[in-house]
């Protein structure tokens, strides 16, 4: 809906349009838009334009009209001067929406080079990202960019409903002829239908909010419930004044303190109550009205202190490497952007090599559940920072399993997105070419929602992917909708695991049938041998590689005993540089084995689906025995980087331990299972986790209530 094809003197008109039809439009158009905004429908927005110097413009599109021997009509070009600027010129006045039609802050724009608006834009990989399977489709023109779209999404899986009061063209005629094409045969391309039983239909679900089960498997803190960004979204949406973020922190800060009682080495840095209550103060002004807020307004989340924010030191639990950043990283940014709360930076292991949580020389975190248990790591912080419920989510790193490991041990979700997706600039490098950014969070549908805030292309990020280039259809329909195909290790694999994660793990994937998936024999050799390669190989040699030559023997003193250890066994190691290149030569091979597990095609699986480690120890056996416990927790995790896959750990249950040797006392500690997928196939695998997650108990529930009994609070 923009003003080249809508207002006098844009493009439409210039090019001989009558606008009497598509203005009419407008008001239907934002009757439907207002609709499903009440009803939190996601909103995509679409606009055709060039670049300006239109090397995305193909030469018939340009040039075709305008030459024609009998052309009369298209006198003026893509690109010539217009009354808005430059005709359908990304950043003119003629290419953006017309004032009643503006996107709200978190509502999707997607810039497309053609009518359709598949074709060279992101639309299948932001759609894919919210799990959406049905469009709602409006706008103009019906001829062209409403039909032409309409067909792209039907042969990517999409069902697709048009609107017929909320689009038109500029020609009748040509309107009913393409409506009754769409719809022809049952509808072949899609549906029509008319607006107002659509806004009847989701009138509704308005008056929906979401209601919590208390989710909380901490021992000994059981007062400390988890955050999830739709409470904080229920909690300010009634807009019913100023100071909701404010007074929404005044709490959180005594949780913080409270929690600090439990464990007090869960933060590096922790940003000054003052500061942070007057940046909420600065979101309370910015967004009066808070049904039109970012999506992230006011939520609250930490920083594993490896990950720059601008003016905060940056540890890396390695006082040698500190520095001061002078900007942000851009994970950090853009969630700022949409309106999120930085509250801290949080404890990990030392130069994040680790995954047990206990090479910190600023303390040892404990797993919220007991307090006997490690919490895991390196991304050991972030983990209890969510787990505690004193954040909603966390922006961590992930190796080798350091975001996904210390999730399963603190019963959240530890999400790590293909490596590429998330820029890691800004982050001191670990592996440089193995390191991605993790998400934790209380539940999939959190870490999604940050993913598809922070997935961007960047182009400082040496190892940056854009989506992939062959996307896969989705099912929105049928059996095929609700069905999927996975893998598992085999059992020789699994007996590395201790007896309650075996019994567990075949709860697990009895559970994943009765979802409708189906259990596919696998290749696991490529998984083993990639594992093989990080620690065993010549990989771990990387982890020297970003620091200068002379960095170990000058600061040795500076290193965790563990750490050292570690980075010693590095240099004795004394790799070769043609061994460096057969184990690029392996990986590679493994890589292409995996995608064959991965394939497009009747023998490939959506998902292989892993215990996320294959046991939990308590911090005194991670002592007695630091290398080889934290070399038994990498099993499963150790070869999702290396074969370039996406991986999210997920609860999966609980068990009992005794806590005495007297046996008179017990605790519970959690257990999760991780669902690796294929590389940039990140969508379809947190699905399938969603699915799985919300098959649990303690996950949150939507509720029907009447909008007076919505009640939510912190404590």
């Amino acid at each position: 809906m923009q003003r080249d094809f809508l207002l006098p003197n844009g493009f439409g008109e210039v090019e001989g349009s009558s606008l009497d039809a598509v203005q009419g439009s407008i008001s239907s158009v934002k009757k439907l838009l207002d609709t499903c905004r009440q009803a939190r429908l996601a909103i995509f927005h679409t606009r055709e334009g060039h670049k300006p110097d239109l090397s995305d413009c193909p030469s018939n599109k340009l040039i075709r009209q305008n030459a024609s021997p009998e052309n009369k009509q298209h006198l003026k070009v893509i690109g010539d001067i217009g009354e808005m600027g430059r005709l359908l010129i990304r950043g003119e006045k003629g290419h953006d929406f017309v004032d009643e039609l503006q996107p709200l802050p978190g509502e999707v724009v997607i810039d497309k080079p053609g009518r359709g608006a598949f074709w060279n834009t992101t639309l299948m990989d932001k759609l894919k990202a919210k799990a959406i399977t049905h469009l709602l489709i409006c706008g103009v023109t019906t001829e062209c960019c409403f039909a032409t779209t309409i067909r792209e999404a039907n042969d990517r899986g999409f069902e697709c409903c048009g609107v017929e009061d909320a689009t038109a063209g500029y020609n009748d005629n040509f309107k009913r002829s393409t409506l009754d094409m769409i719809q022809w045969s049952e509808g072949l391309f899609g549906f029509v239908a008319s607006l107002q039983p659509i806004v009847d239909v989701l009138a509704p679900l308005a008056s929906y909010v979401m209601a919590f089960r208390v989710c909380s498997s901490s021992q000994t803190t059981p007062a400390f419930s988890r955050l999830s960004i739709p409470m904080f979204r229920c909690m300010y949406r009634d807009g019913t004044g100023a100071g909701k973020v404010t007074g929404m922190l005044l709490l959180l800060y005594k949780r913080i303190e409270d929690y600090k009682k439990v464990d007090p080495t869960i933060w590096l840095h922790l940003e000054p109550r003052a500061a942070v209550m007057e940046r909420a103060r600065k979101l309370d002004a910015k967004w009066p009205d808070k049904t039109k807020t970012p999506p992230l307004f006011g939520v609250p989340f930490s920083v594993k202190d490896s990950i720059d924010v601008a003016g905060i030191p940056t540890t890396t639990a390695c006082p040698p490497l500190t520095h001061v950043p002078s900007k942000s990283s851009p994970v950090v940014e853009r969630l700022l952007q949409q309106g999120a709360l930085f509250i801290g930076k949080t404890n990990l292991d030392q130069l994040a090599t680790g995954l047990t949580g206990c090479r910190s020389p600023y303390g040892i975190p404990r797993s919220v559940c007991d307090n006997d248990y490690i919490c895991g790591g390196s991304s050991s912080g972030s983990c209890v920072s969510v787990g505690a419920g004193l954040v909603a989510f966390s922006i961590a790193t992930d190796t080798a399993g350091s975001g996904r490991i210390p999730a399963g041990f603190n019963d959240i979700v530890g999400y790590k997105p293909t490596r590429g997706l998330v820029s890691c600039q800004g982050v001191t490098p670990a592996c440089m070419s193995l390191d991605c950014i993790a998400l934790i969070a209380g539940s999939v549908t959190d870490a999604r929602t940050v993913w598809d805030i922070c997935m961007n292309y960047d182009d400082d990020d040496r190892y940056s992917k854009t989506a992939a280039p062959m996307p896969r259809h989705i099912n929105a329909t049928g059996p095929q909708s609700n069905s999927f195909k996975f893998g598992i290790p085999p059992p020789e694999a699994l007996a590395v695991c201790h007896l309650e994660y075996r019994r567990l793990f075949n709860d697990a994937v009895i559970k994943l049938q009765r979802l409708g998936g189906r259990l596919m024999p696998i290749d696991w050799k490529p998984f083993v041998e990639a594992g093989k390669l990080l620690y065993e190989g010549t990989f771990v040699s990387e982890r020297l590689a970003s620091l200068p030559g002379d960095w170990l023997d000058k600061n040795r003193d500076h290193l965790h005993p563990v750490t050292r250890k570690v980075f010693d066994s590095v240099v004795a190691r004394q790799s070769t540089a043609i061994e460096v290149l057969r184990d690029l030569q392996a990986k590679a091979l493994y890589t292409r084995q995996a995608e064959r597990v991965f394939a497009y095609s009747s023998s490939g699986v959506d998902v292989v689906v892993v215990p996320t480690a294959p046991m939990h120890w308590t911090v005194k056996e991670v002592e007695a025995d630091p290398i080889g416990t934290n070399s038994a927790l990498g099993t499963f995790s150790h070869c999702a980087n290396v074969l370039d896959l996406c991986a999210v750990a997920v609860p999966a249950g609980t068990y009992s331990v005794v806590k005495s040797s007297e046996q008179s006392s017990k605790g519970r500690l959690p257990f999760s299972i991780t669902f690796l997928g294929g590389s940039r196939l990140d969508a379809e695998t947190l699905e399938i986790a969603r699915r799985f997650e919300n098959s649990m108990d303690g996950v949150f529930i939507p509720k029907r209530k009447k909008p007076s009994e919505d009640s939510i609070t912190l404590e």
